[in-house]
């Protein structure tokens, strides 16, 4: 089990990652401003990016689900997965933080946390996060 804060197989911490990942995905910064403003290599960066926009669909299915489930509003699909992905993250998030202990944690620690470490991981299987009798994160069914 890794701490919140860790990404599994990243140097950076979750905080950075997704600063840069809603500068980027939200906004019309690139990735080069982005990550001089955090002070990590652009290519470094472009990774980071290029790795959560694989993934959006899925974290943006998964993260609008955790939303409705823990009583936060129904998220539609956007044009763009990333900004749905980053749009369901802050919800669940929101959502989340009507529970003890989430508000500290803070949205990146809360979606890296919730996925167990593997945000922008290569791997796209999720393990589960079950605190009481919730399971945070939904099965996500697998490509063939």
């Amino acid at each position: 089990m890794l701490p919140a804060f860790v990404l599994a197989g990243r140097l950076d911490v979750a905080d950075t990652v997704g600063t840069v990942l809603a500068e980027v995905l939200s906004g019309p910064a690139g990735v080069r401003p982005a990550a001089a403003r955090v002070g990590v290599p652009h290519t470094t960066a472009r990774g980071w990016v290029r790795r959560f926009a694989g993934r959006a669909s899925g974290l943006a299915v998964a993260f609008a689900a955790l939303a409705v489930d823990l009583g936060g509003p129904s998220i539609g699909p956007a044009t763009d997965t990333g900004r749905w992905a980053l749009a369901a993250i802050g919800e669940a998030f929101a959502a989340a933080s009507e529970l003890p202990g989430w508000l500290v944690v803070g949205c990146w620690r809360f979606a890296c946390a919730v996925t167990g470490g593997r945000l922008i991981a290569a791997n796209t299987t999720s393990p589960y996060l079950i605190v009481g009798k919730r399971r945070f994160m939904p099965p996500i069914p697998l490509r063939g």
